[in-house]
């Protein structure tokens, strides 16, 4: 055998040995980046307890047989690719990215280093993998089914709400994934009878001018578009929608928990639990491009009944005998 072929050899059975036995072999435990938008670990609990508690059904502890290396971008979207950066820096095995703003980050950092996402609507709009089946290059992980749920919102905020005919839908035409999501909840609403009416804003300063729109359609619904921005600003929207009279419902619990009238959506704990599951594969050789994109199973219907109150809403007892959650 010649000594160039010998090499290239070499290199390709290194490139497939196990990243954990790698770890293991250079006296090391495995690091694992994780990408989180929240500002801290309190915040991002129900996360970081999902991914620890999946982690630790397949034997891996934090700062013991592996360790988690955990930057937050505090809701500013804008510093994941320094993080991220950062992490490929650190050399760290893996990288785990929270939401699709840190998964496109974590691939603009690194196209070697393995990344699971666990919380992105569309991957494949998103441009983070090739498809669903067959992600391809150095992704993989869970997509929420984005399409789905926005249909799915529809249908549960007319059951709420049964003599509303005119709904409003609040996008922000900057996000990339935003039309796709829209063109489904207006399918849904079509299917439904129901008149929907587009309402836009960018940033957080066009909320009013936004509301103000919206309430002189003489709207009766509202849908909120799974956003960043608005995800930041989720206290002023539920206060712009209870000032306005408008039974609102968002794609995530913690919009409820500001005072929206409901939220569907996966349950995030078990996404997270889910992608130590990628991990895993991964630290045992797996490459990211074999593993198809996995969708949830668990969704979470969250009503507030104290905002229900406040609208003067009578929630069917057939929607309130399925929700997993209430806030009061």
């Amino acid at each position: 055998m010649r000594r160039r072929e010998f090499i290239t050899l070499l290199g390709g059975a290194t490139a497939a040995w196990p990243l954990a036995a790698r770890a293991q072999q250079s006296g090391r435990i495995p690091r694992i980046g994780v990408l989180w938008a929240e500002a801290n670990a309190e915040q991002a609990a129900p996360m970081l307890d999902g991914l620890r508690q999946g982690l630790g059904e397949l034997t891996y502890f934090d700062g013991q047989t592996i360790k988690l290396e955990n930057r937050f971008a505090g809701q500013h979207y804008d510093r994941f690719d320094a993080l991220a950066a950062e992490l490929v820096e650190n050399r760290v095995d893996v990288l785990v990215a929270s939401v699709t703003a840190a998964a496109t980050a974590a691939r603009r950092a690194t196209k070697t280093i393995p990344i699971v996402f666990a919380y992105v609507s569309d991957p494949v709009a998103s441009k983070i993998v090739d498809s669903l089946a067959h992600p391809g290059a150095n992704a993989t992980g869970l997509s929420w089914m984005g399409f789905d749920v926005a249909a799915k919102q529809v249908e549960i905020l007319k059951e709420a709400v049964p003599n509303f005919s005119r709904l409003a839908i609040l996008q922000n035409p900057d996000y990339i994934i935003s039309a796709h999501i829209v063109q489904a909840m207006e399918e849904a609403a079509d299917r439904l009878k129901l008149t929907v009416a587009i309402f836009e804003a960018s940033k957080a300063s066009e909320l009013d001018l936004a509301f103000h729109r919206i309430t002189q359609r003489r709207s009766q619904g509202l849908l909120i578009v799974g956003d960043p921005m608005f995800f930041n600003e989720r206290n002023g929207i539920a206060d712009l929608a209870l000032a306005n009279h408008l039974p609102t419902m968002a794609w995530h619990s913690a919009m409820t928990g500001a005072g929206a009238l409901m939220s569907y959506g996966p349950n995030i704990t078990a996404l997270f639990r889910r992608a130590a599951f990628y991990v895993d594969k991964i630290l045992k050789g797996a490459k990211p491009a074999d593993l198809p994109v996995e969708q949830p199973t668990k969704f979470d219907l969250v009503i507030n009944l104290k905002t229900a109150k406040a609208l003067g809403l009578e929630i069917p007892p057939t929607l309130l005998a399925r929700a997993d959650e209430f806030i009061e």
